[in-house]
């Protein structure tokens, strides 16, 4: 089977079918620029949670709920190649472990630079939190605007979305669920 043409190569291509001339000044490197762009985009792809944790999980008697909140996420919606981004917040009450703090932003970023949607974003950042820390409840919550909604399509400028992963105690604690949205400082209204 023969190799694929670098990536470079086809965004050169790309850009030749929707009409433009690459060798002009503007466009004469940005094949290449936006390989690399990509690259750096997805390169979630080439990482995992063992080698992000690095053992960063710690033996505490501590179980009280720990928050942390408005991480950034940027991402590209699988479907239209485009940009969303927002903010990120995740909280969990320890059994008897608790994460490196500096961990759990790399762990979004991870999930962050791949294809994603929002709704599998949230869910696969709690699934991997209750994995490793094996906490008695964990929750996350994303809300992000998606420029595939604001450039195109129902072309809406103002248009969040929210969505949450709650798992174990914040699925079924009433008040666990209400402390951490608290803490998280998110509108349910």
């Amino acid at each position: 089977m023969p190799m694929p043409p670098p990536m470079d190569e086809l965004i050169r291509q790309m850009l030749e079918r929707l009409g433009e001339d690459t060798e002009r000044e503007g466009l004469a490197n940005t094949p290449s620029r936006a390989a690399a762009t990509y690259r750096f985009l997805t390169k979630g792809y080439q990482e995992n949670a063992d080698e992000i944790l690095n053992g960063a999980l710690f033996e505490v008697e501590y179980d009280e709920m720990v928050v942390i909140k408005n991480i950034e996420v940027y991402s590209l919606c699988e479907h239209h190649l485009l940009p969303f981004f927002g903010k990120c917040h995740v909280g969990y009450v320890p059994s008897n472990k608790i994460i490196g703090l500096s961990k759990i932003p790399r762990l979004v970023d991870m999930f962050a630079r791949r294809l994603q949607v929002q709704e599998r974003l949230t869910q696969q950042i709690a699934e991997t939190i209750e994995k490793y820390a094996e906490p008695k409840g964990v929750g996350v919550i994303i809300q992000a605007q998606h420029l595939c909604m604001m450039m195109r399509g129902v072309e809406k400028q103002n248009t969040q979305v929210t969505t949450s992963a709650l798992l174990g105690k914040f699925r079924q604690d009433q008040r666990s669920r209400a402390e951490f949205l608290n803490l998280a400082q998110v509108d349910t209204r």
